[in-house]
Order: structure tokens, then sequence, then C-alpha cells
């Protein structure tokens, strides 16, 4: 027996060295991106430029929009392929089996999307919300890319695809919007103006020129294009904190600034009144005060010298920051434009040459440059000791309308106009100054008894704080962050111009010119709508000739009224407090809120009662009474329909009601969703937007004659002992304000 004997021989194999196989997989990097994951990387390559294109217009160099995007782009671009393909290599090395430069470029899109909403100081959430949000979207759309361009798909497939993407966009472009806020404003019968439409152009011809420093480099028209050389101004004893690159960009600094401004002026012999306008804080490097050449036209149309104001130089740059004391410095360069232009008027050789009435001035301001109007009228409060503004008192303004405008302490102290008409109008949709502050200088406004100068304000529902300047775009926060804000409901940029004009141009002819058929304009919105676009008011109005019967700031003690009244309710929930804005900061005004609740089965009454009679004007009897009144409803959570009747008693014992709607419906206040979704609302620019409404008023005026033809026995000449307001149904909450008669 032989015995076999096999011998098995190993061959070992040569170990292949690290680098050796690091090499080979850095080799091997992109052989999981196939053809359709290079067609797929369009799609987050695409949201990753859309972002940096996003941050470019959020980031002007001033060189104009077409660089700084190519610029943002190409910078984008280049790291994107750089960190894209340096992450791929990474993956290659750990030898994860996947589509190593679709994930690279996926990664540096979360990356660098998150730091550029993250530097706008958003909180860690958002940014990191809205990078992921952006980058799904370019993988979706870069893989339906790929789908459509891979030939193992289907026809059938693409064509279902593709029907359902274009029904879903079809649907969201059609879906009823929550946003959109209408509501009846009916009420009974009040007089039309009879007086020509204020928004439409005048009788006059237009000129137009430009008056600047001669030096200008970004805008010519105030440089080699100027028509008349201005002087400069030195500003430095206001402002100390300058930085060298912004002296770089505009080639001066503090103690140089040029005074420019864009004139349209009405063709013939004059004097006509002088109307400045000045911009608020928009990006420096974004030139705002061509923005209102939609008002100067009109206004020079209509026989007013309009120049807009160039304050662009003070305005915040991503570069530099903004000038410190800004605030104080643009009022401040408004009153060197009056002087500089009492020059000009002086010398026959300049087209202002005795066409100028410098006692009928009026300032308009918008967003920070509302403010600033209000402070160049009140000057003496921060520049009574300026020496360079000698002779400052010759230039009477008589009045200020303000846009949007801020409200600010500065050096510890606010404007308080006294005797001067005062105009503030507000987008109920303003996502920059999303608080109504025109309403607290409002309230610091007051006249002397007599006096025929008025203020008023005017709410709208539906408009934003941008699209009342042409330049400034249609989203009232800078980009990147800009995206975020919802454009569904907003009225059109033409038709919230209209308003601008229509209610500007009015209450200067009704102040400077002194039309006094557009006053009721002011009184009631509704005198307007032929003029105005669809959607829903708030005005609120008062004149020194309005004789008060209580305001709820003369003390803190609910049960008293000015004139020896008492106050006093029955079945109601009633106080005294302060108004709120969104930030549930004070307005500056106290009101009466009375609220019924769902349990009272009886009428809730609150009134105001005199021993002998309320106050009444001295010169004549009352023929209106007049209040204001806000639906704050909104702050409980059960609501219905609120039923008002106003209540008057004559001395003599005749008591006469009727219902408010007779007069003008109680009017809901627009809730407000600023943003593309409710939690952004909430936690957005640190819960900027998560108040949807604050505290607006809407000012009655009620002719007394309405209560003599329900009851002819009612006289008011004889004195007005007591004044009811009867709330039924319900529940619901008002606050009331301003009371009295005119």
């Amino acid at each position: 027996m032989e015995l076999e004997i096999r011998t098995e021989y190993v061959i070992k194999q040569p170990k292949i060295p690290l680098r050796s196989r690091l090499r080979e997989r850095i080799r091997r990097t992109y052989r999981y991106d196939t053809a359709f994951w290079r067609i797929s990387i369009a799609g987050p390559s695409g949201a990753g430029i859309f972002a940096f294109i996003l941050a470019a217009l959020g980031m002007p160099t001033g060189l104009g929009t077409a660089f700084d995007t190519v610029t943002f782009a190409f910078a984008g671009t280049v790291g994107l392929f750089l960190i894209a393909h340096l992450i791929a290599i990474i993956l290659a090395l750990t030898g994860l089996p996947a589509p190593r430069l679709f994930i690279g470029t996926v990664i540096f899109d979360l990356a660098a999307i998150f730091l550029i909403f993250y530097q706008e100081d958003e909180a860690f959430a958002i940014s990191a919300i809205v990078s992921a949000a952006v980058t799904l979207a370019g993988v979706l759309i870069g893989l339906l890319a790929g789908l459509f361009a891979s030939y193992k798909i289907t026809l059938r497939i693409k064509a279902c695809v593709a029907a359902v993407l274009v029904l879903t966009c079809l649907s969201s472009a059609v879906w009823p919007d929550p946003t959109e806020f209408a509501v009846s404003m009916d009420g009974s019968d009040f007089p039309e103006i009879t007086a020509l439409n204020p928004g439409e152009p005048g009788n006059y011809q237009v000129e137009s020129f430009y008056y600047g420093s001669g030096k200008d480099i970004w805008q010519p028209e105030y440089g080699v294009g100027a028509d008349l050389i201005s002087s400069s101004v030195d500003a430095s004893a206001y402002i100390k904190k300058w930085s060298d690159f912004r002296t770089f960009y505009w080639g001066f600094n503090e103690k140089a600034l040029p005074l420019n401004g864009r004139v349209w002026m009405p063709k013939g012999s004059g004097p006509f009144p002088l109307v400045l306008i000045v911009h608020g804080n928009h990006l420096m490097e974004d030139y705002s005060d061509d923005g209102y050449s939609y008002l100067g036209n009109l206004l020079a149309s209509r026989g007013f010298v309009a120049v807009s104001v160039d304050e662009n130089f003070l305005n915040y740059s991503v570069w530099t920051g903004i000038p410190d004391n800004d605030m104080k410095v643009r009022a401040w360069i408004l009153l060197k434009h009056l002087q500089e232009i009492g020059k000009f008027a002086e010398d026959p050789e300049t087209p202002f040459y005795g066409r100028v009435d410098f006692e009928q001035i009026a300032l308009i301001g918008h967003s920070r440059g509302g403010q600033a109007v209000s402070m160049a009228s009140e000057y003496k409060r921060w520049f009574a000791a300026d020496e360079t503004l000698e002779g400052i008192d010759q230039y009477q303004i008589r009045a200020i309308a303000a846009i949007a405008p801020t409200d600010k302490k500065v050096d510890g102290n606010y404007a308080k106009l006294k005797d001067v008409n005062y105009l503030t109008l507000q987008g109920a949709r303003d996502g920059d100054v999303n608080d109504f502050d025109g309403e607290r200088q409002y309230a610091r406004t007051s006249f002397s008894k007599g006096e025929a100068s008025f203020k008023a304000s005017l709410y709208i529902a539906d408009a934003n704080h941008s699209q009342f300047n042409t330049g400034w775009g249609g989203r009232d926060i800078s980009y990147p962050k800009g995206i975020l804000l919802s454009r569904k409901g907003l009225l059109p940029a033409a038709e919230q111009r209209t308003i601008a004009k229509v209610y500007i141009s009015a209450f200067l002819e009704a102040t400077l010119h002194r039309q006094d058929q557009y006053l009721p304009l002011f009184r009631d919105y509704r005198t307007g709508l032929d003029w105005l676009p669809e959607t829903t008011y708030f005005n609120r109005f008062e004149s020194g000739q309005m004789t008060s019967w209580a305001k709820f700031d003369e003390d803190m003690n609910r049960m008293t009224v000015p004139g020896g009244g008492v106050a006093e309710g029955q079945d109601i929930l009633w106080k005294e407090e302060e108004a709120k804005n969104r930030r549930q900061s004070g307005k500056g005004t106290r009101g009466a809120v009375l609220e019924r609740d769902d349990q009272s089965e009886t009428v809730s009454t609150y009134s105001l009662s005199w021993d002998k009679a309320a106050p009444s004007p001295s010169k004549a009897s009352a023929q209106f009474l007049s209040f204001s009144l806000s639906d704050r409803s909104y702050e409980i959570s059960q609501v219905k329909k609120l039923d008002i009747e106003v209540e008057l008693e004559s001395l003599d014992g005749v008591i006469v009601r009727l219902p408010l709607s007779k007069f003008m419906p109680i009017l809901p206040l627009p809730e407000t969703n600023y943003t593309l979704h409710p939690w952004l609302d909430l936690h957005l620019s640190d819960g900027k937007y998560k108040n949807p409404t604050e505290a607006v008023f809407q000012t009655y005026l009620l002719p007394l004659s309405a209560f003599s033809d329900e009851d002819p026995d009612f006289n008011a000449a004889s004195g007005i002992s007591r004044l009811t307001f009867r709330l039924t149904d319900g529940p619901g909450r008002v606050m009331l304000d301003d009371i009295g008669v005119y």
C-alpha cells in the first residue's frame, strides 16, 4: 500500500504599502459618481451659488449689482469646487461606497448656507433649518434632473413625475392666501370730497436739476453733472466714529459732508412752498434718494418746490458699520439744506432765486428720516448751542409727514411738536419698523386751543416698509434673511405708492396751500376711497379746535375726567392703561379699556358724566362728537362680534342713543404673518414678528345733528351732561381715547 504524500504550497501575497493603498483609493475617488450623480450634482451646486448671490445682494460693494453677484458667485463656485473635491477625497480614503463628490457638494452647501445666515445674527436653529431646507431643495431638484436625464427611466414615468410637479406648482400658486385681510368698509352715508384727486399731477410743468458737491464719484448728478455747486458742512462736533474705509469709499470724512439734493420745481414765478424729502437707513452703497421721484414730480406739478435730500453717507454698510450719532446728524443735515437753499435763493444766477416761500416749509421723512424730520422741526431741543445754525428761525416749518418712522430717544429726548401739522403713514405688514412708532409722535404732538393745525395717522392693512421707496425693492430686510419674509397678500408697489401720493399731496395742499376741501380725507378715509387702492384702512385725527372731554393722560385716577366729570361703569370690566405696540412697549398715550365678558346677560355700559355740562367750544356750540377706538378683542380667546351704541343725554334730560355702526363699523385689526412659516414668525430676529398685531386707533366723528334727527327734543346746544358707551353681544374688548367735541 503506497502512501500518497501531498504537499500544499501557500503563496504569500506581498504586502501592499499603505501609501499605495491610499493612492489607489484617491485614484478611484469618483468611481461611484456615475453619470446620474454627476448630473444630479447641478441641484446642490445651484443651491449653494444661489445662497452666495443672496449674500452678494445683502453686502453690496457699491460697484453695481452685476459686479457683486458675479464676484460672489465666482467665489462660491471656486470654494464649492475645492471643498467638495477635498471632501470627496477624504471620503474615498475611508472607503465609503457612495457618490463622494455629490456628498461633498451637499456638505459644502450645508456649511456655507449656515454661515451665510448665521453671520446675519440669526439664531443657530434658524440658520441650521434654513441651511437644511435650501440644501434639501437643491438635492431634490438635482435628483429630478438626474432622473429625467437617465435613459433607464421610461418616458411614462418621466411624464407622470412632470405632471405631479406641474400640478403642485399650480396648486401653490392659486391656494387661498391666509394672510389676506378684507373687511367691509361700509357704514352710514358720508360726504365724498368734491375736490380733484390729489394723487394726480397738477397744472404746473416741472423742471428738475441737481445741486451737489461737484466731486461725487458714485452719483455723477452730484459730481460732474451737478447744476449748482453746494457747500460742504463739518459734522465733527457730532460724529466721532467715521471709519477710514468710509472715507476711502466716499472721498470725504465727517468734516466735509456734502449737501446734495434732487430738485423738482414748478415752472412759474412763485414763490412756492418748499418741501424736503429724506430717506432712511438703507444700505449705504444702495442709494436711496432717487426713490422718491414719484413724490417729487407730483408735488412740483401741484406748486411745491420739492427736494430729495441725499444722506446715503450716513447709512449702514456691511463693510464699515454706521457712524455714531447718525440719527442726530440726519436732522442736522436737513437744517443745513434749508440754509443752503436760502443762500441759493438770494443769488439771481440760480433757479431758486425769488421762487421759494420760506414761511411755508414741509419736511417728509421715511423710516429714520421720518424721525429726523420731527427732530429738525424741534431743533432747539438738540441744536440750541450750535452756532452754525444761526438764523435758522427764518425757515418756518409748518408741516411734517412721516412714513413708517422710527421713534428712539436721542440724547435722552424725544421730539414734542407744538402747533405743527403732523401726518404719519404705516403699513401693517412693515417688516422693518414693524411697530407703529408714528403713533408715539402723534401722541406727542399738541396744539394751542383753537389752533387750526391738525395731526392725522393712517394705518394700511397690506402695505410694507420698502415699497414707499422705488429703489428699496419689495422686502423689508436685506438679503439673505429677506428671503424668509412672505410677500403673499402685499399691496402691489404701485398701489402702495398711490396711497402715499394721495395722502401726502392732500396733506400739503391742506396745510401749505390752505385747500381745506382736503381736510375730510384725514377725518375719515372713506371720503377718498375713489382715489385709493382697495385694502383696509384705519385713520386717526385731531386738531387744535377740539374741546377735550377725556384723554386719560391727565392723572392716574380712572374715576375722574377733566371739567369736573366722573367716569363709571356697570356690568363691565374697565381700567385705564397705556396703549401697547407689538413689542408691548408703551405708545405714550393712555386710554380706557372696556371689556365685556361672555357671562354678562345685561347691557354693559361705560359713562362720562358732569354735574353741570361737559366742556364745549367757547365761541360756538358743539357740532361733532369725536373719539378714537381700538378693537382689542384679539387679546382675548373667545371673540364674537361686539356691538356698541353711543348714548347722549342733554342737560335738560333728553336721552338719545344710536348704534355706532350707523356712522362707521368696528373693524378688527389686521393680523400679519410676516414670514414663510409661523415658526419663523416666533423666532426670526429674536422673535421680532411674534405678535401679529398691536393697538391701532380709528377716529369716529359723529355729527350731533344725527341725534337731533333721532329725537327733535334733543338739543345739544343746551349742553351735554352724560356720554355713555353701551356694549352688547360679544365678548370683546375695546380701548377708547381722545374723547371730545368740535
